[in-house]
């Protein structure tokens, strides 16, 4: 193997295994940055050594080895040790000359609550959800600074802030990593979830800037759930999150058309959709309704994608299944962007003037938000009202910070003239 290669070699180990060393360095030594500091010292190690012999036969094990030897040096260097520092570097000490074999063995019986608990600590309600978003991007999904900003159109100094800000905020609050049970934990599980799916959504539909989607957020929310998934098996609603970003995510590659403009749902080329994605999806909200989540959130939002996947065309799409499940959802999940979505449903399935006589209910609580105006263009220009119809398109545009969103809604509010 070339000096290239194995630098490739060591970086995709190292991605793997990054965020599985961090969540057990964290869990020992009760400090996010000292544990990334660790990971990052026996990725250096193995640079230098795995060139020289060869990438090891279980990298994972050998990385955690080499890091808890650097813990160990720390802790002895160390002149204000105190009692449980001390006991820590005992423990450690007593466990250096087992080899990678028994280390092996410690990470496999509990790496899965160690993971789960740094996920569950970077998502800790303590801090404010950008500091989540962007902690757990860096610790979880391994995002450089640089690739977060990027992705949320924010300064790297900003991003740079935040997750110190949030190390800082967590090593105060002295979290002991591990995965909260009872109460505490079905208290903290709805952060997890949500800072998930804000990943999610802001990859499905990027909220400013020029490009519409960003496939590459997706993926890792969409990797996050997974590993969520098999962590907590047990959790209706985190199947029914993986659900909902499998089966949405079974649509990004017709969502675009080859000029990047957005294409919507009736006119996509459904032959282009993931079929694996949408089975996975399915069967994951399998699982969810199993588990007794039927009525829950994102197992009914999942449901509502599942409409969609399942309809073998635009027209075949069960319209008055999907405003019954909205209609469900508003009682479990009350939002005025439910509500709007509840009236796109029911526009479809009753007709325009149903839909525009709830988003007349829904008063001034979306003043300002551009699918709001978007939707109610929809109903005015098919209800045959064009004018009108121009111009909340145009409003809708304006309002909107998405380049590519701006110049499909411009578009519609054009073909009000055009009679297209």
């Amino acid at each position: 193997m070339t000096t290239g290669e194995t630098h490739r070699a060591i970086e995709a180990v190292f991605r793997i295994e990054r965020a599985r060393l961090v969540a057990g360095l964290a869990r020992l030594v009760r400090d996010v940055g000292l544990a990334e500091e660790l990971a990052q010292d026996a990725f250096a190690t193995a640079l230098a050594a795995w060139e020289a012999g060869g990438v090891p036969e279980n990298p994972g094990a050998w990385l955690m080895a080499a890091a808890k030897r650097r813990a160990i040096d720390g802790l002895r260097r160390s002149r204000m040790l105190d009692r449980r520092h001390a006991e820590l570097a005992r423990e450690l000490e007593e466990k250096r000359d087992r080899g990678v074999e028994e280390v092996e063995a410690a990470m496999d019986d509990d790496v899965g609550d160690e993971l789960l608990g740094l996920i569950f600590a970077a998502c800790h309600p303590v801090l404010s959800p950008e500091a989540r978003i962007a902690l757990t991007l860096r610790l979880i999904a391994g995002l450089s600074t640089q690739e977060i900003a990027r992705a949320f159109l924010v300064s790297e100094a900003a991003v740079a802030q935040r997750i110190v800000r949030a190390k800082r905020t967590l090593g105060r609050a002295g979290l002991g990593f591990e995965v909260p049970r009872g109460r505490e934990r079905e208290a903290r599980l709805g952060s997890v979830l949500e800072v998930v799916y804000l990943i999610f959504n802001e990859g499905y539909a990027a909220t400013a800037g020029d490009d519409l989607i960003r496939p590459a957020l997706c993926a890792e929310a969409r990797r996050l759930g997974r590993i969520l998934a098999a962590l907590a098996p047990d959790e209706p609603e985190v199947s029914g999150l993986l659900a909902l970003m499998e089966i949405q995510s079974s649509r990004l590659p017709a969502r675009a058309a080859a000029d990047g403009s957005l294409v919507p749902l009736p006119d996509q080329d459904r032959s282009r959709w993931d079929r694996l994605l949408i089975r996975r999806g399915l069967a994951a909200l399998e699982r969810a309704v199993a588990l007794g989540g039927g009525n829950r959130p994102y197992t009914l939002q999942a449901a509502l994608a599942a409409c969609h996947a399942r309809a073998r065309s635009a027209a075949e799409t069960d319209w008055p299944r999907i405003a019954g499940l909205y209609d469900a959802l508003r009682t479990v999940m009350p939002s005025p962007v439910v509500e709007l979505n509840r009236a796109v449903a029911h526009s479809m399935a009753f007709g325009p003037e149903a839909g525009l006589a709830l988003l007349d209910g829904i008063g001034d609580a979306l003043d300002g938000y551009a699918p709001l105006s978007a939707a109610r263009g929809d109903f005015l220009l098919r209800a045959g009202r064009r004018a009108e119809a121009r111009v909340q398109f145009e409003r809708a545009a304006a309002l909107s910070r998405n380049g590519r969103e701006r110049a499909f809604l411009l578009a519609r509010a054009a073909s009000c003239d055009s009679g297209a």
